[in-house]
């Protein structure tokens, strides 16, 4: 754990409004924001522990260690957090975002990845999870195709990985964002 203070020291950066507002939100509102990042309540309160950051870097370190602590429990509970690929959640605007990539598939695209997710998800018990930012449909069916063959314990790697991706992503939006920006 670092002992640097989130205050500039000369070369140390000051931290970004919307880490600073995290930094000094109380413990309540803070890990309702990171619940909003990682459904998992082991990740956030390792995450919630380590406040304050001095950087985003030292946000992302954080969450990459807390990712790297979690139980196959702890997984499972943050994948619950995640729709299936195709299907993003009805009325939310980052779930919305993260799939773009599939907003303009195909009908035939779409259905196919139906059928995909369902086998996946039939044979590892959990939704299919890929950081599907910047993916288009096509890579992300080709993606599911591959990932199919693994083993259960290679791919709970895989979903770590992916999940830390998605995680950073997600807290970069917290860390740039002022209050009131449009996140």
């Amino acid at each position: 754990m670092s002992t640097r203070s989130p205050r500039s020291t000369g070369d140390t950066p000051e931290p970004t409004p919307g880490l600073t507002r995290f930094n000094t939100a109380d413990g309540t509102a803070a890990l309702a924001a990171l619940h909003e990042v990682c459904a998992s309540r082991a990740w956030g309160s390792k995450v919630l522990a380590r406040r304050p950051y001095a950087t985003a870097g030292a946000l992302f370190a954080a969450s990459d260690a807390a990712m790297a602590e979690l139980t196959a429990e702890d997984l499972a509970e943050a994948m619950a957090g995640h729709p299936p690929i195709g299907r993003p959640k009805p009325g939310d605007p980052t779930s919305r975002r993260e799939q773009s990539g599939m907003a303009g598939a195909s009908e035939e695209l779409k259905a196919e990845m139906l059928e995909l997710n369902l086998a996946y998800q039939e044979k590892f018990g959990h939704v299919f999870l890929i950081c599907a930012s910047g993916r288009t449909g096509e890579q992300m069916r080709d993606a599911v195709r591959d990932r199919i063959g693994n083993t259960p314990e290679q791919e709970r790697e895989i979903v770590r990985a992916e999940l830390g991706k998605i995680n950073r992503i997600r807290l970069t939006r917290i860390a740039e964002h002022a209050e009131g920006d449009a996140a």
